[in-house]
This record gives structure tokens, C-alpha cells and sequence, in this order.
């Protein structure tokens, strides 16, 4: 330490943190606030989707494809006055978010592969007692460790997971700029239906760099809901307020029974509000593919090359996988007996199950091309349709 006169003009170590860490808000601020178009991987652009979104917390564990969204957090979050915490493993991380939806802040993790398995205890709680929280789920392949790359078979583990009926909020993205807006959706649905949500990613969505805008969504006049406290609120119950009595567990089967049927109902009532696809079809179309998140951007690039050859093909892809799109799918279906549908997907029919289930009791022919743990072309894609003829 120096003394003397000079002494009055020097500044702390905190003090130059504090200088530094302002400086770096404003820039980080200014990203935002100037809607800037970056170039940035996508687990950056999940991390800055929870700053958009107001996220205070995130909660996790380490695991690949996912580890630079904890790691871009933990480098934005402590500007922001907002926090990280890696725990021991994804089940405590899971249960951390759940304390903290209970005190009334936003949370979320990210996750894959056996992560995602551990992480399904905590979410069927959520389920169970209706709180909220955003999962992102990088996809990996499977079963078990399998590789740290690329996979689709995660799809119903997310959307149907846990034992439970799997009341859950997934979108499944294609691109960084869906890895950012729906992200900010998840947390909007999350703590607005009070149901978990989850955006569903892979590996290579992960780890690929490409453009993004970013931007604040009040600024576009989206919803930017704020948490509130759902235990310890202010006043004493029965007196100042209605008493919240959350619960996990039921003595008997009539009266878990009861609770889930509200549940249940709750949920059905939703969908016409949370159900998000695209579809590119007519009457004249004989041949419709159906994908989801980065297989559906190869299947529209194949649409796009089959019909300058002359192909009547068309597109359907969900964006929620659930709730599925699935009367929107029926109805493009239902309009041709003669269209034939070809499910395209990186796993070994998760997908084409679900299509078959909504599609039942249609006599339209369903064929598929599915190559689990692995990426799929567009040329491969093209090929499946032409063998099809």
C-alpha cells in the first residue's frame, strides 16, 4: 500500500473490478439493446438468450455438447447481478431450479445424453407440482455415454419422459436464431402455464457457428414475463392471502387421480396456444416430408432442389414436438389418400412413431429414412424420395 499524498487518488482492486465489470455491461448491453447481428456458436447464443429472457439462475453440470452454455453464462450472468452454480450432478441441478422457481426466480439448465436421464426426476417434479423452469437439451448420441456429437434420439426421452404423462413444453430448433427466440419462448411459457419447458437442441446446433440477430424482446414487443415468489410471499395466510400448499405426493389413487385430470386438462386446453409448425404443401403434392429440428433444414433444402426436377414434394415440420401439431399434420394428409409421407430423422423412428399415432386409421403409405446417432444430407434425403419414386 503507498502512502502520502498520492494516496488520495488511487482506487481499490474492488473498485477497478467494479470500473471493469460496468464497462462490460454496457457492452454486453449494447448487443441487445442495438439488435446486433453476431457470428457465434449455439450454446453462446442460448447463454445470451437467458440474459434476454431475465434468467437469474442457471444450474448444471458438465456435460458435452453443452458445456459452453455454462460457460458463457458464468462469463455474462455476474455482470448482470444474476448467478451460476455447478452442482454435483444434474439431479441436484434440477432440484436447485425447482427451489428457485419457488422463491420467485427465473432458472434453467442444460443438459444431454445421460443428463438428461438423471435430470427426469427433478423435471416429473415439476410436473407434478406445477412449477416452472427451461431445460435446454443439446442432443447427443445414444444409448448410454454412445458419442459426444450428434444425435435425434432424445426426442421422446424430452418430451415424454419421467413417470408421469409427460405435461411438457419442447421446442425442437433449426437454426441459432430459433436456438434464441425460442429459448426467450420457452421461459415466457414456462412461468406463464406453469408447466417445464424445454428447447430442444442437438451437437451440431451446439457447437456450429452461424449468424444471429440478437435482441431484447420488449423491444419487439414480445412478453418478457417476470417470476414471482410462489412460496414465502408477503402477509400471513388465511388472513392476508390464500395459502399455497404445493404437493409431491397422495395417499390415495382417487385423489392422485383428481389432480391429474386437472392437470391433464390444463394442458389439453393449451395447445391451441403453444403449437407452432411449418408446412409447405398443396393438393398437388405426392410426396410430403416430415422432420424436425436441424434434419428439417436438409429436408427443406431437398424440397427446394426436388422441384426444380419437376418433383411434387412437399414439407411439414413440427416446432413443438409437444404438444405435437398433430391435427395440422393430419388435415395436410387427409386432403390426398394418394400422398405418400417419408419421416426423416437422425434416430431409429421416435419420430415416425409419433407420425404413425397421429396419422392412424389414414391408408396413405409412410415410408422413412432413418439413420440414428448420425447427420442426414440433403442429397441423402433426395435419394430416399427418388427410390421411393
Amino acid at each position: 500500500m503507498r502512502c502520502g499524498d498520492n494516496a488520495k487518488s488511487l482506487i481499490s482492486e474492488s473498485e477497478v473490478g467494479k470500473i471493469a465489470s460496468e464497462g462490460l455491461r454496457q457492452e454486453y448491453e449494447e448487443v441487445l439493446n442495438k439488435e446486433k447481428r453476431m457470428f457465434m456458436t449455439g450454446n453462446e447464443v442460448i447463454a445470451w438468450a437467458a440474459l434476454a429472457a431475465n434468467a437469474d439462475f442457471m444450474y448444471g453440470y458438465p456435460i458435452t455438447p453443452q458445456n459452453e452454455i455454462m460457460h458463457y453464462w458464468a462469463k455474462l450472468a455476474p455482470h448482470f447481478g444474476r448467478g451460476f452454480l455447478q452442482t454435483e450432478d444434474e439431479i441436484s441441478a434440477g432440484f436447485a431450479m425447482l427451489r428457485g422457481a419457488l422463491v420467485g426466480k427465473k432458472t434453467f439448465s442444460g443438459t444431454a445424453g445421460p443428463g438428461n436421464i438423471l435430470m427426469q426426476e427433478p423435471i416429473a417434479m415439476a410436473e407434478m407440482m406445477r412449477l416452472p423452469g427451461v431445460w435446454v437439451i443439446q442432443q447427443r448420441g445414444g444409448p448410454s455415454t454412445a458419442t459426444v456429437i450428434y444425435s435425434q434420439q432424445e426426442l421422446r426421452l424430452t418430451a415424454t419422459g419421467g413417470n408421469g404423462e409427460g405435461m411438457r413444453i419442447v421446442y425442437s430448433t433449426s437454426s441459432h436464431q430459433e436456438l434464441f427466440e425460442y429459448t426467450i419462448k420457452a421461459f415466457n411459457a414456462a412461468w406463464k402455464y406453469r408447466f417445464p419447458a424445454f428447447v430442444l437442441g442437438d451437437g451440431y446446433q451446439a457447437k456450429m457457428r452461424e449468424t444471429v440477430t440478437l435482441f431484447r424482446p420488449e423491444a419487439r414487443g414480445w412478453e418478457n414475463l417476470t417470476a414471482e415468489p410462489i412460496l414465502l410471499r408477503p402477509g400471513i395466510p388465511y388472513l392476508d392471502r390464500d395459502p399455497v400448499h404445493l404437493r409431491n405426493t397422495f395417499n390415495i389413487e382417487e385423489e392422485l387421480n383428481k389432480i391429474l385430470m386437472e392437470y391433464v386438462t390444463d394442458f389439453e386446453q393449451l395447445k391451441p396456444a403453444l403449437i407452432e409448425w411449418e408446412e409447405e404443401s398443396d393438393p398437388a403434392v405426392e410426396v410430403l416430408i416430415v422432420a424436425h429440428g436441424i434434419v428439417a433444414r436438409a429436408a427443406n433444402g431437398a424440397v427446394e432442389n426436388l422441384k426444380l426436377q419437376g418433383w411434387k414434394v412437399g414439407y411439414f415440420r413440427p416446432i413443438t414436438v409437444r404438444p405435437f401439431p398433430g391435427e395440422a399434420l393430419r388435415r395436410v394428409v387427409s386432403e390426398n389418400p394418394e400422398l405418400k409421407i417419408v419421416v426423416v430423422e437422425s434416430a431409429y423412428g421416435q419420430l415416425l412413431s409419433i407420425v404413425k399415432e397421429e396419422l392412424y386409421g389414414l391408408s396413405n403409405t409412410i415410408a422413412s429414412l432413418l439413420r440414428p446417432g448420425v447427420g442426414i444430407t440433403t442429397e441423402e434425403i433426395e435419394a430416399t424420395i427418388v427410390h421411393l419414386g
